[in-house]
């Protein structure tokens, strides 16, 4: 009969035993104290098979025995939960490793995985691991917390604050939209950076909401952050490693359990920098679970899509304002926190080839120009759409009208209220601009007066100063910001000290062919109005 255990040292010292290599001992004890080890079993009897049922922990209650002591006589091994990984091996396994990083705990070698170097005669089947270093629940919840607490929910694409954002017809952009799906869902494509650029008003934030529903559609995931230069909570880069870390973490489990235990033990990573934001947040959860096993559960968002960058203006405006005015200090930090996110991308995701495909689109502004021009940190990287040149709106314009104005002439019952030529006006004087066109339709079409009298004061309005109807005010006020960022950087240069900007501009509008300044969009240029530059 095996010995009796008195003592919770003596048990422990009995289990040690077993794992002790031939020859060995264990700390403090000796092998004369207890009784050898079991002989490792015979394969090649059939009783034995290639796989043994794991040994039972057997405790006899011995009447004689008056303390009732416990005898223990066939130890096992059972180490619990999260992933089984079977292992019969006779023969000593290899030795293995353990890895912090990773989300599983264990590097495996040649498929197998060893826990007591150098033991013999036992065999572990079915073997449970609980990984002792991942985060409990609670923590994983305050991580979250803290997560949720720096995103921008005004940069979603779905938020309140983008309430009737705009979004192509189905019939329209359609070449354009086509191209940058095919982009997205080639996982082979050289280039997994694609850049729109083009100008104010051109349709790139109707594309990227129109881009991010065909994803929901086709169960592409993604995550979105749309930039606003009048917005507080979404004009600067502060906030976007997070909001795009959140909506990834929505979306995968694992990836948010990685990341919330980061913020749990990092509790000022969002005072870091963006490149440590975008290591700790995103890069380092997602090449751990790379390595998990789990890695095919569950499909990582790999569509990454960034709206405005232009109007990162990198100064804190509160919320509603909508002044343009920015001295050129603001303007540089701006312009600097572009140069920032842009190299960040390059050098976190694009140089460490995870597999995200990321859309930017921005108006050509200095920091995304300089990045795709040759030497720039993306030339060659990117794919490069510019929306104004290589696409002719003119056609989607006159759908966009007509679509519309037919709609007006079913609600008052007089589909003749237009004509094909005030369309073709409209389209001429919109210069391939759809923010021109939008803008004539919800101004024609407010129901508090009559479309056809709105639809005349449009086609036959000049601006003065003592104009009281304003169709284009959004317009005055896009373009009047434009006009006063370019002048202050111009005239920020000392080089052009005492050279009027706006006299510039007109000449170089003639020299370059400019369109017929009474149905152009460009006639503000000579005659502003009540918008004073």
């Amino acid at each position: 009969m095996p010995p009796k255990v008195k003592k919770a040292s003596d048990l422990l010292a009995r289990l040690a035993s077993l794992f002790i290599s031939r020859g060995g001992e264990a700390p403090g004890t000796s092998q004369s104290d207890y009784p050898p080890a079991p002989p490792a079993p015979d394969f090649s009897h059939p009783e034995h098979s290639s796989t043994l049922q794991r040994p039972e922990t057997q405790t006899q209650n011995h009447p004689s025995n008056s303390d009732n002591e416990t005898v223990v006589t066939e130890p096992s091994i059972t180490v619990s939960n999260e992933f089984e990984a079977p292992l019969s091996s006779s023969a000593p396994p290899p030795q293995q490793s353990y890895d912090c990083s990773s989300p599983s705990g264990f590097e495996s070698h040649n498929g197998t995985a060893s826990f007591f170097s150098g033991a013999s005669a036992f065999q572990v089947n079915e073997l449970k691991v609980v990984n002792m270093n991942s985060p409990d629940d609670k923590s994983i919840d305050d991580g979250w917390e803290l997560l949720s607490d720096k995103i921008a929910p005004n940069a979603l694409q779905d938020s309140m604050a983008r309430y009737d954002a705009p979004k192509c017809d189905e019939d329209t952009r359609v070449e354009v939209v086509g191209e940058i799906m095919e982009w997205i869902q080639d996982c082979n494509h050289p280039q997994r950076l694609l850049c729109m650029t083009g100008a104010a008003g051109s349709g790139k934030s109707a594309l990227q909401g129109t881009i991010a529903e065909r994803c929901a559609q086709s169960d592409i995931p993604f995550a979105a952050f749309f930039f606003s230069s009048t917005d507080s909570t979404r004009n600067t880069i502060s906030s976007i490693v997070p909001t795009i870390a959140y909506q990834i973490g929505l979306k995968h489990d694992p990836f948010r359990r990685s990341v919330a235990a980061a913020v749990k033990h990092d509790h000022h990573i969002f005072s870091r920098s963006l490149k440590s934001q975008m290591d700790a947040l995103i890069v380092r959860p997602f090449e751990c679970l790379q390595r998990s096993i789990q890695i095919g559960s569950t499909p990582l968002p790999y569509t990454i899509l960034i709206d405005g960058l232009d109007e990162c203006i990198g100064a804190l405006h509160s919320p509603g304002a909508t002044d343009w005015r920015l001295d050129n200090d603001q303007r540089r930090r701006g312009e600097d926190q572009q140069d920032e996110l842009l190299t960040t991308i390059k050098s976190r995701i694009l140089d460490k080839h995870l597999p995200f495909h990321i859309f930017i689109a921005s108006r050509p502004e200095l920091a995304i120009h300089t990045a795709l021009e040759p030497g720039g940190c993306l030339h060659g990287l990117a794919y490069h759409i510019r929306l104004s040149d290589q696409y002719d709106a003119s056609a989607d314009m006159r759908r966009y009208l007509r679509r519309r104005f037919d709609a007006i002439g079913l609600r008052i019952r007089n589909p003749g209220w237009f004509t094909e030529a005030d369309i073709e006006m409209l389209v001429r004087a919109g210069s391939g601009q759809f923010v021109y066109v939008a803008t004539v339709w919800r101004y024609v079409s407010q129901p508090r007066g009559s479309p056809a009298e709105r639809l005349k004061i449009v086609l036959t309005w000049k601006p003065h100063e003592e104009q009281v109807t304003r169709p284009f005010a959004a317009i005055d006020e896009l373009y009047t910001g434009i006009l006063l960022a370019a002048k202050a950087a111009y005239e920020a240069v000392d080089s052009h000290h005492g050279r009027d900007f706006l006299l510039l501009l007109k000449a170089q509008h003639i020299v370059a062919g400019g369109m017929d300044k009474n149905t152009s969009l460009c006639y503000y240029v000579w005659n502003p109005g009540p918008m004073k530059l």
